[in-house]
């Protein structure tokens, strides 16, 4: 189907930050897809939801760590659509533990789904862009991907590693005209956060320079400048949006 809409897609977009950027990214006018693992009537309900606001969404099951159901994921996309002018890695796990306590499926699993996926999404689009000699690739890294973060050795390995990824890909896409760049949140107001204790809370937003708690809409609104044309000339950057707690 040729269409004159961009086509963006999004993994792990049903909740949190990632339901923030496809909400975001279609009212900018896109074409939405989003990937989810798990409920089929939260994924239906969503796009439903999206539709009847005069949305153009759409949802794909699969898991990012799994590259088989990914190319066959991606395949329909451009079978559909013909194109992904933009694609948003945000899927991400965690597994958090204490390192001396830590198994090693806690680390393959947070390793597999938060960096190698995406390699394995990035891998389904990167060859089609060189082709078009245009595109927008953008990865959710971490505050812990910068400065490391006490329990989540894996978590912030993997995060770290998707800034190494963002940068060389950077280097090696540009020449067609691709920008890759990765976003670093701090502390962002989603269901996990919401369970930490009120006390705890207190002390990280008074660590905070900004003296409150991150949304997913500051994220989505990130991801939609790194997007469009306005952010054609930057590449190559970790962007963070943690109210300057990384800068203390």
């Amino acid at each position: 189907m040729q269409t004159n809409q961009k086509v963006a897609f999004v993994t792990g977009g049903t909740r949190g930050i990632g339901r923030a950027i496809v909400e975001k990214l279609a009212q900018e006018g896109y074409i939405v897809g989003f990937s989810y693992v798990s409920s089929d009537e939260k994924a239906n309900a969503m796009v439903e939801e999206l539709k009847a606001k005069g949305q153009n969404v759409f949802a794909m099951k699969f898991d990012v760590k799994d590259s088989e159901k990914v190319a066959e994921a991606f395949d329909k996309i451009y079978e559909e659509y013909e194109n992904i002018d933009v694609l948003v890695n945000n899927a991400g796990i965690t597994r958090d533990k204490l390192f001396i306590k830590m198994k090693e499926a806690d680390f393959d699993d947070v390793i597999d789904t938060n960096l190698k996926g995406i390699f394995n999404c990035t891998k389904q689009v990167a060859r089609k862009m060189t082709k078009k000699r245009s595109g927008r690739i953008i990865s959710l890294s971490s505050l812990a991907g910068l400065v490391g973060n006490v329990g989540q050795t894996n978590y912030s390995a993997s995060k770290a590693g998707v800034i190494g990824m963002t940068r060389t890909l950077a280097a090696e896409l540009g020449p067609y005209s691709i920008t890759v760049n990765a976003i670093a949140p701090g502390f962002i107001q989603t269901d996990m956060t919401d369970a930490i204790p009120e006390k705890i809370k207190a002390k990280i937003v008074d660590a905070i320079p900004l003296r409150s708690v991150g949304q997913p809409k500051d994220i989505a609104d990130t991801v939609a400048f790194l997007a469009g044309e306005s952010a054609r000339y930057i590449t190559g950057q970790v962007i963070s949006v943690d109210g300057g707690l990384s800068s203390i």
